[in-house]
């Protein structure tokens, strides 16, 4: 069960292309064989393309600044 709780860890970096090759590997071999694990691995993938698919409204400048200047303040 470890592996699977590390390979849902690691999900959103691997659907991110943050992960090394041989992490990638390694959850990609998981995901071959475990099919609880790859239903959770299709949501999140087919979720992302939805999310791209239908936010593509602009955000406002002033409202990027407002956003930046609050992640300023809290680190």
């Amino acid at each position: 069960m470890s592996d699977c709780n590390e390979t849902l860890k690691e999900l959103y970096l691997y659907l991110d292309g943050q992960l090394t090759e041989d992490d990638r590997v390694h959850i990609l071999q998981h995901l071959d064989g475990c099919s609880p694990c790859l239903e959770a691995y299709d949501f999140e993938a087919e979720l992302r393309i939805v999310v791209k698919s239908r936010c593509v409204d602009q955000v406002p400048e002033a409202l990027r600044a407002r956003i930046a200047n609050a992640l300023e303040r809290e680190a």
